[in-house]
């Protein structure tokens, strides 16, 4: 992987992996100075091939990675049921229904990434989020409003980040509508949530993510790290 490029002071982005996450290996991406409704040339062609191929049953190996996506929200009482699957999956569904969601730059390149290495990710505005996050559990009676209509999702035990003043923002199933990127976002930030267990190359996938979101402009500043995990 391409080591991550330098970053101004005032874009110090940190994020820590205390206790309660093991096995997650984090890939973290940021992304400063996007130009609103820039796409990557050839984003439309890749993701419609895309599209195509999960409209086939997944392979064997595939769907060991969708699985263990799944495992890795198993913890305390959250059960990674119904509603409360990987968004990863929600994104397979949508793929075999025709229903794949078009947002903006930012969020369709998240959700092409994660439909492609099937395992969940996220992204956020990080004028709003801050620069400082780190991962942990939901406490008990934690949730957060994940949409404009007020719908709500509860946190107990669900994996999720956190900012610098322990305000969840975003998580493998819903992220937090406080912190989502707008149409008007320049600096965003994206995490890749992946299973150690499946083996997937971490590395080529968050270079992918990286690329493609500096891409989204004529001067956009990118970088990455891989966090937590083993190192």
């Amino acid at each position: 992987m391409t080591p991550p490029s330098p970053l101004k002071s005032e874009h110090a982005i940190t994020l820590t992996t205390p206790g309660g996450t093991e096995g997650v290996l984090f890939g973290l991406v940021w992304a400063i100075g996007l130009e609103p409704g820039v796409y990557p040339p050839g984003f439309e062609q890749q993701l419609q091939t895309l599209l195509v191929t999960r409209q086939k049953d997944l392979s064997a190996e595939e769907d060991a990675t969708r699985k263990a996506a799944r495992d890795i929200l198993r913890f305390g009482r959250y059960k990674p049921t119904g509603r409360g699957k990987p968004a990863s999956e929600y994104l397979i569904r949508a793929a075999r229904e025709s229903t794949f969601p078009r947002i903006s730059p930012a969020v369709d390149i998240c959700n092409y990434i994660s439909l492609k290495h099937l395992v969940p990710a996220s992204v956020w505005d990080l004028d709003l989020a801050g620069y400082t996050c780190f991962a942990r559990r939901g406490h008990d009676g934690e949730s957060y409003v994940f949409n404009a209509s007020g719908q709500e999702i509860g946190l107990q035990d669900l994996l999720l980040l956190a900012d610098s003043s322990d305000q969840p923002m975003v998580n493998p199933v819903k992220d937090s509508h406080r912190t989502k990127t707008r149409p008007s976002s320049r600096n965003v930030a994206g995490i890749m949530y992946i299973p150690e267990a499946a083996g997937l190359d971490a590395s080529a996938a968050l270079e992918e993510f990286r690329g493609l979101m500096a891409a989204c402009g004529p001067a956009v500043e990118t970088g990455a790290r891989r966090c937590g995990g083993r190192a």
